[in-house]
């Protein structure tokens, strides 16, 4: 017996396994899958305009991939179904070159492809078309 001392007990709290415990369950909850299904989208819904225009250029994108363009309003022609996009591009920068003022109306159906109706708006505004516009009900 050294000196007739016991030992000594610590009353201290080892926090060690309580940060292994933590740690494991942020790793589960971060690789856990989120329960809300990212493939589904709830787009708002738009209000109409105060006052449409009168005439613009208008574009129809169809479910099935064809397009088709034409003038709508007070100098209405009947659209015209293009084959691809190229030629519809071509025939929107004429109908521009023609029809400077017009804004160009895009009216993409519900089922349509939206990389479709996003590439109809980047073309327009690489011609210079300020006013694009999307058809809502």
């Amino acid at each position: 017996m050294r000196g007739g001392r016991g030992r000594k007990l610590k009353a201290e709290i080892n926090v060690v396994p309580y940060i292994d415990v933590m740690l494991c369950l942020l790793i589960i909850f971060m690789v856990m899958p989120t329960s809300n299904n990212p493939q589904s989208i709830d787009l708002p819904h738009a209000e109409k305009a105060v006052r449409p225009p009168d005439a613009y250029i208008q574009v129809q994108v169809k479910p099935n991939g064809s397009l088709s363009i034409g003038i709508a309003g007070k100098a209405a022609e009947a659209p015209e179904t293009e084959p691809n996009r190229e030629a519809l591009v071509r025939k929107l920068r004429a109908l521009h070159e023609q029809y400077p003022e017009y804004p160009v109306l895009i009216a993409g159906d519900k089922e349509s492809k939206y990389d479709d109706v996003i590439q109809l708006i980047s073309e327009a505004k690489k011609m210079g078309i300020h006013r694009v516009g999307l058809a809502t009900k």
